[in-house]
C-alpha cells in the first residue's frame, strides 16, 4: 500500500490547504510588490507547491530541512500539520517570515537579507545559502551529530536540478553514502537552472540517476502531483531511518515564472511560450482537487469553490482562496509592515566578535 493511501479524509484536506497557502503566499506578495508595498527580490514557487507540501507534510518535529530560496513557504510550513498556532511547533510564524521578506526587526535575519538567507537550530531549519547544495554537507553533519547522540532524524535538502552540476553536490552524496547517513536529497527538476535548459546541465535522462553511482536510493515523483511526491518522500525517509543510507527524490515541476521576478521578462524570452504552457497546463492545485473528488472528500460545491489554479498571479483575486488562507497571510503581512527596522546601531551584530562567549 502506498503511504498516501493510509492518509485520512483530514490529512487530504489539509494537503488541498497547505497547497492554498503556499500559492496565496506566493501570489500575495507579488501583488504587494506591485502596490509598491515591497522590495527586493522574489523567487516564486508558483507551480511548485506540491513539493514543497508533499515533502513536509509527513515528517516528525524532529527532523532537519534545508530550503532554499525557491521554497519560502517552507519556513512557516514545517510543522504545520501540528497546528498553526501551536507554540510547540517546530516552523518559524508567518510574522517572522513576512518580517524577514520585509526587512523588518523581528526578522530572524534582523533584516540583513529580505528572502531566505534564514534558519533556526531550534527549530531545526538549516540556514540556506545562496550556492545551492551548499547545504547538504552541513545536512550530513547534522544528522550525524543526531546520530551519536541517539537520535533518529532525517533531514531534507532542497536542490534546484542544476545543482547537481556542482562538485560540492557529489562530495557530500559521497559522503553520506560512505556513512549511510539519513540525508534525503529533494531536487525540483523545474527544468530551468536560471537560463540553462537542464538537458545542457544533466548528462543523463532523469536527475535520479546520479544516485546509483553512490548506491543510493534514487526515485522520481510527479512533482505535480502532491499525493505521488508524499510517497515517493515517505519511502525515502523510511530508507533513510531504518539506517538504509540517503536517497536522491527528484520531484519533476515547472517554474511558472523566472529565476526570479527580475528575470520575468527575461524568462519569456529564453522559454517558449508551447514550453511555459505545457509545463504549466498541470496546476498542482487542479490535479489535487481531482484527486480528492474521486475519493469523494469534495462534494457539491465544495468541489468548485476557489479555483485558483490556472492563473497567474495577477489575475488572480482574494476570491480565489478559502478566507482562512487570506486571513493568515493578512495578519503576517500586517505585522510585519508596521513593524520598525532595526536599530542602525545593530549593523555590526554577527559581523564581528563582540568579546563575549565563542
Amino acid at each position: 500500500m502506498k503511504p498516501s493511501q493510509a492518509l485520512s479524509k483530514e490529512d487530504c484536506l489539509e494537503i488541498f490547504n497547505q497547497l492554498y497557502l503556499a500559492r496565496y503566499f506566493d501570489v500575495r506578495l507579488i501583488k504587494e510588490k506591485k502596490r509598491g508595498r515591497l522590495r527586493g527580490t522574489l523567487y516564486s514557487s508558483h507551480n511548485q507547491e506540491a513539493v514543497l507540501v508533499g515533502s513536509l507534510f509527513g515528517l516528525q518535529p524532529t527532523d532537519w530541512i534545508s530550503p532554499i530560496h525557491r521554497d519560502m513557504p517552507a519556513f512557516f510550513m514545517k510543522d504545520f500539520r501540528f497546528g498553526v498556532d501551536n507554540p510547540d511547533r517546530l516552523g518559524m510564524s508567518i510574522e517572522e517570515v513576512c518580517c524577514q521578506v520585509w526587512g523588518k526587526v523581528d526578522s530572524p535575519g534582523r533584516a540583513r537579507d529580505n528572502w531566505s538567507h534564514i534558519g533556526s537550530k531550534s527549530k531545526k531549519i538549516i540556514h540556506s545559502t545562496s550556492m545551492l547544495a551548499g547545504t547538504i554537507p552541513v545536512a550530513a553533519g547534522v544528522v550525524y551529530a543526531d546520530r551519536m547522540q541517539g537520535g533518529n532524524a532525517v533531514c531534507l535538502t532542497y536542490n534546484g536540478e542544476g545543482s547537481t552540476a556542482q562538485g560540492i553536490f557529489h562530495e557530500a552524496l559521497n559522503y553520506a553514502a560512505v556513512h549511510k547517513l539519513p540525508v534525503i536529497t529533494i531536487v525540483e527538476n523545474n527544468q530551468w537552472a536560471y537560463g540553462t535548459p537542464v538537458e545542457m546541465e544533466c548528462p543523463t535522462p532523469d536527475v535520479a540517476d546520479r544516485a546509483k553511482g553512490y548506491g543510493m536510493l534514487g526515485l522520481i515523483a510527479d512533482g505535480q502531483d502532491v499525493f505521488d511526491v508524499y510517497d515517493k518522500v515517505m519511502e525515502a525517509v523510511a530508507h533513510a531511518r531504518a539506517g538504509n543510507g540517503p536517497a536522491i527524490v527528484e520531484c519533476k515541476t515547472f517554474r511558472a515564472y523566472g529565476h526570479g521576478d527580475h528575470d520575468d521578462d527575461r524568462a519569456m524570452k529564453y522559454r517558449p511560450s508551447a514550453e511555459i504552457e505545457a509545463g504549466r497546463k498541470r496546476d498542482p492545485i487542479a490535479v489535487c482537487r481531482q484527486k480528492l473528488i474521486d475519493l469523494g472528500y469534495l462534494t457539491g460545491d465544495a468541489k468548485n469553490a476557489y479555483i485558483a489554479e490556472g492563473k497567474n498571479a495577477g489575475d488572480a483575486t482574494n476570491d480565489d482562496f478559502p478566507p482562512h488562507v487570506v486571513e493568515y497571510l493578512n495578519k503576517g503581512i500586517e505585522f510585519a509592515i508596521q513593524s520598525p527596522v532595526p536599530a542602525a546601531e545593530e549593523a555590526e551584530q554577527w559581523v564581528f566578535w563582540n568579546g563575549g562567549s565563542k
